[in-house]
């Protein structure tokens, strides 16, 4: 008998889902607003609740609620996959701002900017250093007076274009690279790690620079913040200490005066308001979820969170991942650890977000070493060594050269043919669109290059610490 998913999400991590519940033979019905996509699978307007049956422990079957147009109606699922992701809720924290209800001006979330054109001439306050903050600073500042960014502890800003004019996330985020992060003494791993973030320009002139610059914390993408700081037409200030009628009063006794408009781009929360709160937050309150998708109490594993995860590596792949090792649980060919184990192994892993990302409640998580874990699960995961021994080209581009998703279908449930010369090309694709003028042959990366200079350096620093001490 086919297995039924309700999916309750349409984007990225519901459409993973849906794939991968076609993929194993399993029947999705997925529940969110929006079109029916070729008459495939039915879009329902809200879900009311999900709930065990009363029979959970033995079917691991859900009673998912819906309501469309004031009408509700049931149904019963064999397993329920939470897509929802985690920019839903847009986080305004007006109770951290002193004078704020003083203030006359406009005052709203970034979720709510549109375009430019009707701050023309405008004063604007922008508080967050995120995406949203720094995107949105950069395009207002073509078009308002004045646009001042206030910061409460900085950030990163890269380029999306990285050494030698490649996509940053080709060269940066690499499987010897992350070796090197996680293996290296922590002095050197950190000084790394900042010289990297500081290899554009130097964040400490352009009042950027993080009060933690060592925490992976996730970085800004914007390759125009800097030019319009450089520019003048950008000021980044520290946070704001209060708000009067008309002003802004910041942390340093600076003031930003007259001020027309106040964005707020202070991120976003999650919450699953259909569900009841035991079965995610099974601890102190806290979302708990054995590798960020199953929470460990349930008697059957029929419930998985998908997309609730952030890293530095892409969205798609990660949330594709995820579905394949929940569907293959859901379908009962990979089992689950004990629920003992899954607790442990959840304390472990907030043990080293503390250390990497300064929270241990933080949904960011170590791209390559995460993907790997979901994999192995899978059977998924390529062998390096393996792969050195029988086929050493594919193995120097695996491990040297970009994580690209493809490497998770070499192997395992979903294996694909194409997948070893999808990874010796991938360099082909990536050059051909921006090779429209032809002067030459298309440059690719030396995989070498990339990694030789960081283990010169370290080689270098490890012998001038001994001469020293």
């Amino acid at each position: 008998m086919v297995k039924k998913v309700a999916i309750i999400g349409a984007g990225i991590s519901g459409l993973a889902s849906i794939r991968s519940c076609l993929e194993e033979g399993l029947e999705p019905t997925c529940f969110e607003k929006g079109e029916d996509i070729g008459g495939l699978w039915k879009f329902s307007t809200l879900v009311s609740s999900v709930n065990k049956r009363p029979d959970f422990s033995v079917t691991g079957q859900w009673d998912v609620t819906t309501e469309k147009d004031g009408k509700k109606e049931s149904a019963i699922f064999d397993a329920v996959m939470i897509c929802s992701g985690h920019h839903v809720y847009p986080h305004l924290p007006k109770e951290s701002f002193p004078g704020l209800q003083l203030f006359k001006g406009k005052c709203f979330h970034s979720w709510d900017y549109k375009e430019p054109g009707k701050f023309k001439g405008k004063r604007v306050l922008v508080i967050g250093l995120g995406n949203s903050g720094c995107d949105i600073a950069s395009e207002l500042s073509h078009t308002a007076e004045q646009v001042i960014v206030s910061s409460r502890s900085g950030s990163w800003v890269m380029s999306r274009v990285w050494h030698g004019g490649y996509p940053w996330d080709m060269m940066f985020i690499t499987r010897f690279e992350t070796f090197l992060k996680n293996n290296l003494p922590t002095v050197i791993s950190d000084w790394w790690y900042v010289k990297q973030m500081n290899a554009r320009f130097k964040h400490e002139n352009y009042g950027l620079m993080p009060l933690n610059g060592t925490l992976r914390k996730e970085p800004v993408f914007n390759d125009e913040l800097p030019a319009r700081i450089l520019c003048g037409t950008v000021t980044v200030k520290p946070n704001v200490k209060e708000f009067t009628e008309t002003s802004a009063i910041f942390e340093d006794g600076t003031v930003f005066e007259a001020i027309d408009c106040v964005i707020f781009a202070t991120g976003y929360s999650y919450a699953y308001p259909f569900i009841d709160d035991s079965i995610i937050k099974s601890r102190d309150n806290e979302v708990t979820l054995f590798k960020g998708i199953f929470p460990p109490p349930l008697e059957k594993p029929t419930m998985a969170v998908i997309g609730l995860v952030q890293s530095l590596g892409a969205v798609i792949p990660t949330a594709d991942l995820q579905s394949r090792w929940a569907v293959q649980v859901i379908k009962g060919t990979c089992t689950l650890p004990s629920v003992k184990d899954m607790m442990n192994d959840i304390d472990e892993k907030m043990g080293k977000k503390l250390k990497w990302f300064g929270k241990s409640d933080t949904i960011q998580t170590d791209y390559i070493v995460y993907m790997d874990e979901l994999a192995s699960f899978i059977g998924a995961k390529p062998s390096i060594l393996w792969l050195f021994l029988t086929d050493p080209k594919l193995a120097l581009e695996v491990y040297f050269g970009p994580c690209s998703p493809y490497q998770f279908r070499l192997v395992g449930p979903g294996k694909w043919p194409g997948a070893r010369n999808a990874i010796l090309t991938q360099w082909d694709r990536i050059l051909k669109p921006t090779t429209t003028r032809i002067v030459g042959s298309p440059l690719k990366p030396c995989l070498f290059c990339s990694w030789f200079r960081p283990i010169l350096i370290s080689v270098l620093s490890i012998a001038a610490f001994l001469v020293l001490f």
